[in-house]
């Protein structure tokens, strides 16, 4: 059946404007007659303008950690609202799938710090939640100490998420003798999230929560409406085509998945260029940072640059066993796009709350971001069950 909904959920208006997933609900999920019958014979008015709005109807666009954080975040936060996450991507061959999931926050130079922090801090308490509960095996959350080491010492020694990690510290002299290359050094003990598990975990949450995952491209946002009220946009690089954002571009990040059960530590090079990050299934040896590059082959060159860096820091890496290639396009732009927009077009709006462009730090801030993406939503729900204040827009 799920897999049905997601081919065939999305099918075209009798008057051509474009596709209605509620009748597919109404028909072969719940038995009911179409609760859509309005907008089926070309009703295009305003839900508030056609009777109260009891449920909203909410798309998000994007299945990957962002936009499966925020439709369940949505589904559990927002009252008298039906979810349906669209993309034309789900685990296992989203960008996120490729994300070693540790969480140390990246810089983004153009959104405020206070900001940034606050997003960390609610991803690491919802995730902290989940590893001492009984769900964190299933959605592959756990505790992972370890370094990150300097060659020169940093501007700032203390970053500003260091007291939201636990135990960070200066590592001590006999600590920083296992990297004779560096200087100085962090202690401290963080989570990690393994995509592959997490993203399942939250495909489940959704559908307990009453939402549904479709399969479809979307090429345009007004492909949308009439059927849904709200639209969430976490397309990542896709929202250079869906909000015409060129401030979003790829950075190319390679890394190597290997069997190396023996490494418990993570080592992380300052620069954020190197990384050893062991798991529960594997080790993710990382990376590249290639920015403006859409190759998605991996390059055994680089392959081999990778290894060769993470041997130096960890030598037993060399007894590695089944190395893996992955790649994945992060999706950059100098800083997050959390804002809300009304798209207008002839007579018609259609509102819209936009959530891309965590690049490297998706995994680190995207609990936080999707509660802040929640309470947009929330204020866009508001607006359209106010028919005064919608008219005024």
């Amino acid at each position: 059946m799920e897999s049905k909904l997601r081919e065939n959920a999305l099918h075209n208006f009798p008057n051509g404007k474009g596709f209605c997933f509620p009748c597919l609900l109404g028909n072969q999920v719940t038995g009911n007659k179409c609760w859509c019958r309005a907008l089926c014979r070309g009703d295009t008015r305003l839900p508030s303008q056609r009777q109260a709005m009891d449920t909203v109807r909410i798309a998000v666009v994007g299945a990957g950690v962002i936009g499966l954080s925020t439709a369940v975040c949505i589904s559990q936060l927002a009252p008298r609202c039906s979810v349906t996450v669209i993309s034309d991507k789900f685990t296992p061959d989203t960008t996120s799938n490729v994300a070693a999931g540790m969480l140390i926050p990246h810089t983004y130079p153009d959104t405020p710090v206070t900001r940034q922090k606050q997003w960390f801090t609610e991803t690491f308490q919802h995730l902290s939640t989940i590893a001492e509960s009984a769900e964190a095996a299933d959605a592959g959350v756990h505790l992972v100490s370890g370094w990150q080491v300097f060659r020169n010492v940093p501007t700032e020694e203390v970053p500003f998420w260091a007291d939201v990690v636990l135990g960070f510290r200066k590592m001590t002299e006999a600590e920083l003798k296992r990297f004779p290359q560096y200087v100085f050094g962090q202690a401290f003990t963080t989570l990690k999230c393994e995509t592959s598990a997490y993203l399942p975990w939250l495909e489940k949450r959704v559908k307990e929560h009453g939402g549904l995952l479709l399969t479809r491209r979307i090429e345009d946002l007004w492909e949308l409406q009439p059927s849904f009220d709200i639209v969430v946009n976490c397309s990542g690089l896709g929202s250079r085509q869906l909000a015409g954002d060129a401030m979003i571009s790829p950075v190319r990040g390679q890394v190597l998945r290997a069997q190396a059960p023996w490494v418990k530590h993570f080592i992380r090079d300052g620069s954020g260029l190197t990384y050893i990050y062991p798991g529960t299934s594997y080790v993710t040896l990382g990376g590249t940072r290639h920015k403006g590059d859409w190759n998605l082959s991996p390059d055994a060159g680089l392959s081999r640059e990778i290894f060769s860096r993470c041997c130096a820091l960890e030598p037993s890496l060399r007894r590695a066993c089944n190395i893996e290639e992955k790649v994945g396009l992060r999706p950059s732009r100098p800083g997050v796009r959390l804002q809300k927009e009304m798209l207008v077009r002839g007579g018609q709006r259609l509102p819209v709350v936009h959530n891309y462009g965590h690049g490297s730090g998706g995994v680190s801030v995207h609990w936080g971001s999707a509660l802040e993406a929640t309470r947009l939503v929330m204020e866009w729900i508001h607006t359209l069950r106010t028919p005064a204040t919608m008219s005024k827009l």
